[in-house]
C-alpha cells in the first residue's frame, strides 16, 4: 500500500500539494480561532464551556468545509485534466495508473484540507479544556492568544524551510497576521 501511494504521489504530486493545503489552511484555522476568541472576549463571555462549544463548532465546520471543498474541487480539477490528456492522447486513462493516482491524489488532499484548519483551531482551544488551572477566564482568553501565536510562528517556519527563508523572519510574517487580527477585533469591539 506505501509504496502504491509513492507511486501515486510521484504520478499526481500529492505531497506538493498537501503540504501547501495542510499551510493554507491551518492558517486558517487559527485565524478564525483568534477572531472567535476575541469576539467572545469582547462580549464578556466568561463561561468556557460556552467557548468550547463555539470553537469546536467552528473547527467542526471548517474541518468540513475543507474535505467537501477541496474533494469537490480537486475531483473536478482532476477529472477535467485527465479528460484532457485522454483526448490528447487518444486513450482512456481513467483506469489507468494516472486515473487511479488523480482520485488518490483528490482524496489525500482532500482530507489534509480538511483535518489541518481542525487541529489547529483544536490546538488554540487547548487552554480552554483546562480553565481550572488558570486564576481567571481573562487569563484563559490570553494564554490560547498566546498559544495561536506560537502555532503561527510555528507555521512560519515550517513555511521558511520549504522556501529555505531566514526562519525567523518566516516565523515573525505569519505571526504579524495573528497579531493585525488581534488589534483589528480589539479595535471594532471598542468602537461597538
Amino acid at each position: 500500500m506505501f509504496k502504491r501511494a509513492n507511486q501515486y504521489n510521484g504520478i499526481a504530486n500529492i505531497g506538493e500539494i498537501a503540504r501547501r493545503y495542510f499551510a493554507m489552511n491551518a492558517f486558517d484555522g487559527v485565524l478564525t480561532i483568534i477572531g472567535m476568541l476575541m469576539g467572545n472576549l469582547s462580549a464578556g463571555i466568561d463561561n468556557p464551556h460556552i467557548v468550547i462549544t463555539t470553537g469546536l463548532s467552528t473547527c467542526v465546520a471548517m474541518g468540513i468545509s475543507g474535505l467537501w471543498g477541496s474533494y469537490l474541487t480537486e475531483s473536478a480539477e482532476r477529472k477535467h485534466d485527465l479528460d484532457e490528456l485522454s483526448k490528447s492522447t487518444l486513450t482512456d486513462l481513467h483506469n489507468s495508473r494516472i486515473g487511479k493516482a488523480s482520485r488518490f491524489a483528490a482524496v489525500v488532499v482532500s482530507l489534509v484540507d480538511g483535518i489541518s484548519p481542525f487541529l489547529a483551531a483544536l490546538l488554540v482551544l487547548l487552554p480552554f479544556f483546562f480553565h481550572s488551572l488558570f486564576s481567571t477566564i481573562q487569563v484563559v482568553y490570553f494564554v490560547s492568544l498566546g498559544v495561536a501565536l506560537v502555532t503561527l510562528f510555528g507555521l512560519g517556519i515550517f513555511l521558511g524551510k520549504i522556501s529555505k527563508e531566514n526562519l525567523i523572519v518566516s516565523g515573525v510574517k505569519t505571526v504579524i497576521a495573528g497579531v493585525a487580527s488581534i488589534l483589528i477585533s480589539t479595535l471594532m469591539s471598542g468602537s461597538a
